[in-house]
Parts: structure tokens; sequence; C-alpha cells
């Protein structure tokens, strides 16, 4: 199929020049250089295979090029990590069910480059509505609650950032990068603080990671008091201590003393809820107690206080009398397991529609200003939506957190039907379909209800069956578990899905990846995964900078005795793949010049982001 004629081209690089303010003379040459010109067609064939060689010595955030382990152990059990070999990409028949045609290789063209990100878990380390101590009563069961990293997420976060930035041409096809999405437990403990700083940084604004006093590091780990804890300035005499955490006692002032510079994500971001950005600690509701103290000058140490006065509310128990004589002696200081912090307004608890409404709050580049949700989810309250990632690539955007209690979760049967009319109509308009969520099909039985909810709540098998029903469903993104893991959901007569869980930004492996779905011109369709390692030195220098504190706190993190950090990483068949599904539909309905049209606005989104980074 013929590419854009030379009077559409030059058009279109005078519509894109004045929409980005550059100049029409540079970004037709960029686009020459590209390969995208008058009459071109996507690239194929050998432009592709120099794009893939070229991965080769591309940015080491690629796991193309190379990836991180854990070195042996030291004295202790502690271990630092070490750069390994790359991983190419492997080849899933799953869905597929048949050997593919080889010569889709010369053949394929990109329908979408697509970056996923999931459980940033950003966090304000200082924040008094934390229950840190809680890892003491039960390492295992609590550990979400305490990780010796935490005042390093927002560094983590930009480090992840900047790794997209770098990989912002697919390696796959040059096909520059389209969009991104946020697939939930993007604030890990309901702080505003969170929230705001999350957004920031997936703009590209400066974020000054500390809350409270200015300058002075004011929480668990640096008080002596808190044994149980991670305390970098002298880990001796408690657990990590003796597992051998190194002393670091510059860590917690570089975490706060200076703001991290973000280089902003490149393309538009979408957002959906997850089970941190609804419940404390992605499990409780949110208590009267807690949110007073969230905002207040007292802050626990000891499992003794939190369990009795934070988490005191959720029993049955709690007397209103008990409460405000909790709350007088919170507040004169007399509580036990309690110390004074700066108090702060701006760490008080969000609410659910604040999630949304916060994304409103933000540069109108990358926009979109929304981030996915619309005025519509603000007056209703409806949490979830849908929205076009290309003319031919639909996507759909789900909450499937439960309101009331515990950290899996369901789909509730208004967004269920909801869903099926638009999965209808998208097969009746041949638009391909992409799902994005929080959970995933291990984690999606959550049917925990008030009193009186009628409402019927979905699992997975009855989730995944309305999925299979629509072959233009292809890939449903999501996360929540931590870790990097590819499911084949398989129909009849090689059709079906792919269902893609990424890792997270605060348990090793710190992972994210990029999703390219590519036409291989033969009747079938591969989404290729590659995993994103940040931006940042395998091994930490001590220097402070942000990519260095972001290398700690993977280093940190992959010493977590409680799980089994090297699990979270997946297997071969859970890293970078080819996943290969038939076609739902004709794709040459689907033009090269359309296609054109597509990259060269995208291309010239990333040279004026290119231009604005320079600048």
């Amino acid at each position: 199929m013929p590419g854009l004629s030379r009077r559409q081209f030059v058009a279109q690089v005078a519509a894109l020049s004045a929409a980005w303010g550059l100049s029409a003379e540079l970004l037709g040459q960029t686009l020459s250089a590209q390969g995208a010109s008058a009459g071109a067609a996507p690239r194929t064939g050998a432009a592709i295979a120099d794009a893939a060689a070229a991965a080769a010595s591309g940015p080491t955030g690629s796991t193309l090029v190379q990836t991180v382990l854990q070195g042996s152990a030291g004295a202790a059990k502690y271990r630092t990590l070490v750069a390994g070999p790359g991983e190419p990409y492997v080849p899933r028949l799953d869905v597929l069910g048949r050997a593919p045609n080889a010569s889709r290789v010369a053949a394929r063209r990109s329908l979408l480059y697509l970056g996923h990100l999931s459980d940033l878990h950003v966090i304000d380390a200082q924040s008094p509505g934390r229950i840190e101590p809680m890892i003491e009563q039960n390492h295992a069961a609590w550990g979400s609650a305490f990780h010796p990293q935490d005042p390093l997420t927002v560094h983590v976060t930009a480090a992840m950032v900047k790794g997209f930035s770098d990989l912002r041409v697919s390696a796959v096809t040059g096909a520059p990068m389209g969009a991104a999405i946020v697939t939930g437990d993007s604030a890990d403990m309901h702080s505003h603080h969170e929230l705001r700083w999350y957004i920031d940084i997936l703009d590209g604004k400066s974020v000054l990671p500390s809350s409270g006093s200015s300058g002075t590091f004011e929480g668990v780990q640096a008080w002596a008091e808190a044994t149980w804890a991670y305390r970098p300035n002298d880990p001796a005499g408690g657990d990590f201590g003796d597992y051998g955490f190194p002393r670091l006692p510059e860590l917690l002032s570089q975490a706060i003393s200076k703001p991290v510079e973000s280089v902003g994500l490149p393309v538009p971001w979408y957002a959906v809820y997850g089970n941190h950005d609804t419940l404390l600690l992605g499990t409780f509701g949110l208590s009267s107690q807690l949110r007073a103290l969230a905002v207040g000058g007292q802050k626990a140490y000891s499992v003794d206080a939190t369990a009795s006065s934070i988490l005191e509310g959720y029993a049955a128990t709690a007397s209103p009398l008990q409460r405000m004589i909790d709350a007088v002696g919170l507040q004169l200081g007399l509580r036990p397991g309690f110390r004074s912090v700066s108090p702060d307004d701006s760490r008080y608890l969000f609410e659910q529609r604040d999630f949304m409404a916060e994304h409103f709050v933000t540069e109108t580049t990358p926009g979109p200003v929304g981030h996915g949700f619309t005025q519509h989810n603000l007056d209703t309250g409806q949490t979830w939506w849908e929205t076009e990632l290309t003319p031919g690539i639909r996507a759909f955007g789900l909450d499937t957190c439960n309101q009331v209690a515990g950290p899996d979760g369901a789909v509730s049967d208004t967004q269920f039907q909801w869903l099926k009319g638009e999965l209808q109509a998208a097969q009746a308009e041949k638009k391909l379909v992409l799902i994005f969520s929080h959970h995933n099909s291990l984690t999606l039985e959550n049917r925990a209800q008030r009193p009186g909810d009628t409402e019927v709540l979905h699992g997975a098998e009855e989730f995944v069956e309305l999925l299979l029903q629509y072959p233009v469903v292809i890939g449903w993104l999501n996360g929540h578990t931590h870790l990097n893991q590819i499911l084949a959901h398989t129909g009849a007569a090689g059709r079906g899905f792919w269902e893609i869980t990424t890792a997270s930004c605060i348990d090793f492996p710190q992972q994210q990846q990029t999703v390219e779905v590519v036409d291989n011109r033969d009747g079938t369709l591969s989404l290729f995964t590659t995993v994103v390692d940040h931006a940042s030195p395998v091994t930490p220098g001590g220097s402070g900078s942000y990519l260095d504190l972001a290398s700690q706190s993977r280093e940190l993190a992959a010493n977590d005795w409680a799980e089994t950090p090297l699990m979270r990483r997946g297997s071969r068949l859970d890293r970078n793949t080819e996943l290969l599904v038939t076609a739902p539909f004709d794709l040459e309905s689907v033009s090269d010049a359309a296609l054109e049209l597509q990259h060269t606005a995208e291309r010239a989104r990333l040279l004026a982001y290119e231009q604005k980074a320079s600048s």
C-alpha cells in the first residue's frame, strides 16, 4: 500500500511544525533521516533489522542490552548487584497455536509502541500516616508497610521515567513511542504528597521529596528507638544490621536535601486506580484517627503505638470515649511509642475522587489533561474510561479495586456491562483493543461487600470469558503482583489474547516494560514486550544524584529476605518476548498512509520533547 503523497507529506510537516513550534525544515530533515518521507511505507525488512542491531549499543535501560543480577554475598548475607548479559526476544506461540511465518520479520509494521508503568509506590517516608512498625509484628504479612528504600521512591520513579525517555524509539521497528499507561498503585499510602509527586515526576516537573521540616529527616529510619527498621546511619543492633545492610550515613540527607529534576515522559500518559490508590495499604478503609495523625506532629515508631492508636479505629471494641482519650494523649505527647515531628497540612489523605481530580492538575504536554479521566468521570464518580490511542487501537482503563477491604479486586457489574457494550462496538468498528487494569487474572476474586450492597462483582473467570468473546481484544496490561508475568488466554482457532503483567518500582527488580503492537502482514499480530530497567548505574557510587540514589534503592530492594527477589523477575517467557496472535480482521484496512500520518505526528512530538530537553 502506498504511503503519503508528496503533497500530503509537505502539508503534514507544515501542520506539525506549527503545532509544536518546530522548524519545518528541521522536522522534514528529521523525518527523512528516520525513514519517513513522501510515499514511504512504514519501515520493514532491512530498516527494522538495522534498528534492532542498533539496540545492541543503545541505552543500558533496555534489557536487550544488559540485565541487572544479584552478585555473591559478602561477609553476611547482603548482596550487591552486577551486570548480566542482555536477553533477546523469545517467540511465544501459546495463542497462535502454530509455527509463525518466517517472512514476517521483513514485512512487519508497527501499529503502536507503548510504555507500561505500574506499582510505582511513591512514598512520603516521613508521613505520620504510615504504619511502618507493623513489620515488627510480622515481616512477611506486613512487609509492604516498610522497605529499607522507602525514602528513595521519587528518585526511582524519575530514573524509570528517564529509562522510558531513553527508549522512546522502538528497538524492534524504529517506530516512535506513542503513549504510556500507568496501571495503578502510584501513591503508596494515600498521602496527597505522594499523589502529587508521582504526577509531577511523570510530567517532567521538579520535585523535592521531603515533607514536614525542611532539611531534617524526621522518620523511623533516623531514630535509634526503631531497631526493627533499617537505619542507614547505624544499622547495627537489628535484623537489617545482622543481615549485612551497609552503613550509609549520608543517605537520608541525600534523599531529601535537593529537588529531583525529572526529564518527564515523552508521550501522553494515562492512569487507572490501584488498590493503594483506593484503601490504606491497599487493604483498609481510612479512619478518622489516621486522617488526623497524617497531618499532625506525632509519628509512631513502635508496633504497640501503631496498633493501639492508628489501627484501633478498625477494631469494634474502640469506644468513642477511648478514641477521645487517645487523641488528647497524642496531642499532648503523652502516648508512648511516638516522637514529635513537624506537622504538615499537605500530607492529608486524599479521597477517591481526589485521585481523579489531581490528574487534571497537570501539564498539557505530554498530557492529556485528566490522563484518561474526563469531566464525565468527575461529574458522575465513574472511575473507568476509554480512549483512542491511535485511529485503529482503542483502550479501556478499568477500576478493578474493591472499595471495602482487601488488596485483591473484582469488576463491578455496572462496569462489566459497560465494557461488554463497548467491546461489541469495537468489534463492529474493527478496532484493536487493549485493556488496562491494576489487578490481574490471579487476583481478581475479591467480592467483599458492605451489608446491603447488592451489585454483582465479577471475578477473573467471568472477566476472561468476556474478553475471549471479542477477538479484537489482543492484550490486557496490568500489575499488582510486583512481578513480570505473561499469560496466554486462548479461544478457538488460534484466537485469544495475551495478559501482560509488569513488575514494580518498589520491589526488586524495579522493572517496567514497553509493549509494541506489530502487524506481520501475514494474518498475524505480534506484541513485543521489552523489560526496562531504570536509567541508573548497576552499582551505586555514593554521589547522591537521583540516578545514584535509584541505584542504591534497587540494591537495597534486592536484599529483601522476607521475599524471594529473583522470583519477581519472572522466567524468560515473562520478559523479552514476541507474543503472536491471529489478526481479528484484515489489517490491510489500516493503510500505510494512515500509519505514516500517525508516526510522523509521533516523531514530531518526540522532536519537540528533545528540543525542550536540550534548551
